[in-house]
């Protein structure tokens, strides 16, 4: 299982952060920040395959494309966001990491917006 290989990677790069922390502070977060990379290329793949069932789900319902589409870009954006937070936070830079949080609840707000307009003109046009 992929799992216990993320597992087992994260449980040694935390052992060589401990002792490296120590005697190299830079050479530790670069180390913090590359495996965090590798993590993420190895659950790339997974993150493909639940966007392409559900991408055939959304097309079998009927509803429209667009709103899907929306929808996994508002979910990509937040794990990328969170990502990203992380890694800065990893690297003791918390001011990047508010500055990318906030960046992405904006182009969250932002991608949201036709959404919310589709869904306030329902309303709208239910009430009498």
């Amino acid at each position: 299982m992929e799992i216990f290989q993320i597992v087992i990677l994260g449980i040694v790069v935390l052992v060589i952060l401990t002792v490296l922390r120590e005697t190299n502070p830079e050479m530790a977060i670069i180390l913090s920040l590359v495996a965090g990379v590798i993590i993420f290329m190895m659950i790339l793949p997974k993150l493909s395959a639940i966007v392409e069932v559900l991408n055939t789900l959304a097309r079998k319902s009927g509803l429209d494309n667009i709103y899907f589409m929306t929808t996994l870009k508002i979910i990509g954006i937040a794990y990328i966001t969170e990502f990203g937070v992380q890694l800065c936070l990893d690297a003791n830079e918390k001011n990047l990491a508010s500055k990318i949080e906030i960046a992405g609840k904006i182009i969250i707000i932002f991608l949201s917006i036709p959404i919310i307009v589709a869904l306030m003109e329902t309303i709208l046009s239910i009430m009498p």
